[in-house]
This record gives C-alpha cells, sequence and structure tokens, in this order.
C-alpha cells in the first residue's frame, strides 16, 4: 500500500510576498488530485515547494512517516512545457531512458531491459512510432506524452504533473487522463495543476483549491462548490447551472 501524502503549513515567498501562505492537506492512496486556483494564486509554486524544488518559508511534506528526500525515486514530476528546453538534441526513446535513471544510476548504462521498459512506456502513450524522432520535432500534445512516458518508466508512486493539458490536442488530452486514471486505480497519488474548470467533475476526485491561501481541500463534492469558488476566483460564478454573485 502506497502512503499517504502530508503537507503541513507550507508557505513560500519571493523578494518578501507571500506568494503561498500556511497550506495544510493530506490524501490517502489511489487519489487522483486537481490544483486548482486562479492565475497567480500559488498551484505551480505550491507543487514545486512540496517537491523541494524551491525554497520553502516554513512546512514540510510527508509521504508515510517519510521525506520527500527519502522517497526521491518513488516520485515523477512533469514540468510545464513552457519550462522545458525543446531544443535540447535528443531523440524519443532516450527522452523516456532518462525516467530510468533514478532507479538505474546516472553512471551506470542503461540494460536492455531498461531499454524495452522504456519502449513499453512509449507504447502506453501510443508514441512508439516516434521513437527515434527529435523532441523538437513534435506537436504539443506529442511533447506532453512522451513525457508523461518518462514519468512512467521511472515506477513511481507519486506523479506531479504542471499544467499537462494546456496547449495540447483532444486526442492526446484524452490519452493522458486515462494514464491517470489506470495510475489512480493502482493505488497511486497523482497531484494535477489545471485550469479548465469545466472537466474538474469528470477529471478528478479530489480537489486542492488555493488562491495563496487554502480555499478547501477534499472530495469534489465538497471543495467544488459555488461559495468556494467565488472565494478563490473572487467574481461571480456559474455552477451546476447557478449564477454565483459576489
Amino acid at each position: 500500500m502506497i502512503d499517504p501524502i502530508t503537507v503541513e503549513h507550507i508557505s513560500v515567498s519571493y523578494d518578501g510576498n507571500e506568494v503561498v501562505k500556511d497550506v495544510s492537506f493530506s490524501f490517502e492512496a489511489s487519489s487522483l488530485i486537481g490544483v486548482l486556483g486562479p492565475n497567480g494564486a500559488g498551484k505551480s509554486t505550491l507543487m514545486k515547494a512540496m517537491l523541494g524544488l524551491i525554497h520553502k518559508d516554513q512546512g514540510t511534506v510527508k509521504l508515510g512517516s517519510k521525506s520527500v528526500d527519502e522517497m526521491r525515486k518513488k516520485i515523477a514530476y512533469v514540468p510545464q512545457r513552457s519550462n522545458i528546453d525543446w531544443n535540447f538534441p535528443i531523440v524519443v526513446k532516450d527522452t523516456v531512458l532518462l525516467g530510468t535513471y533514478p532507479k538505474v544510476g546516472l553512471l551506470r548504462r542503461p540494460k536492455k531491459a531498461d531499454k524495452e521498459w522504456a519502449m513499453e512506456c512509449l507504447q502506453q502513450v501510443g508514441m512508439e512510432d516516434f521513437a527515434n524522432r527529435q523532441i523538437g520535432e513534435l506537436s504539443g500534445g506529442q511533447q506532453q506524452r512522451v513525457f508523461l512516458a518518462r514519468a512512467l518508466a521511472q515506477k513511481a508512486d507519486y506523479f506531479f504533473l504542471d499544467e499537462p493539458f494546456v496547449g495540447i490536442d483532444v486526442s492526446s488530452e484524452e490519452v493522458i487522463i486515462n494514464i491517470l486514471r489506470k495510475l489512480k486505480d493502482a493505488g497511486k497519488i497523482v497531484f494535477v495543476v489545471h485550469h479548465d474548470l469545466s472537466k474538474v467533475k469528470s477529471y478528478f476526485d479530489e480537489l486542492v483549491l488555493i488562491n495563496k491561501e487554502l480555499i478547501d481541500a477534499g472530495p469534489v463534492s465538497k471543495v467544488f462548490q459555488s461559495g468556494n469558488m467565488t472565494k478563490a476566483y473572487d467574481r461571480q460564478f456559474m455552477l451546476d447551472g447557478l449564477e454565483v454573485s459576489m
């Protein structure tokens, strides 16, 4: 069984401005979690802080009783596409093979079994025919599928994806959400920074709703409510056909 993830009192500031303030929540295994909030709410910052990729003013993240650093090999992270250098000269199959390195080690050459596993991960995302293509030659949706394949290659238990559905085609989005559902069904914990509110109920089981501070966290039926959304987005809101006034 995969251990729960517990976030306690995370705060992050840039140049003295607090962009994430005292956020706490916890989720059990088999969770597909959407991280929602308006632009500038701190969604990506929160995710990076949880992973130890940026400095936190305060706060802890525990995977069971262990820290993120202790569980690094069990964590897969897919950054925003805009943060990736797509001109880097690497082909698709080698990009996915990088996902095996946390277990193989940087100084060891991948074995045949590692290469076969990388190809299997490419097959899962429907990109095996592009194995020898330069990563920069792919469309946005294809690139996102390849980076999901790299995450799958890690054989992780905890997955973090930052805006994976931005700027991609409908078929790629369908492939990706279906894989994320399978990960959840396999007992994994999956966090997705997300912005398209029309897909929230069909995509996620759980939500973290923030606007610098935590608005609410928990099941979609509890969090995705008019009052919460109005508070988070600070404007009139329509949910289930009802207009929300300030």
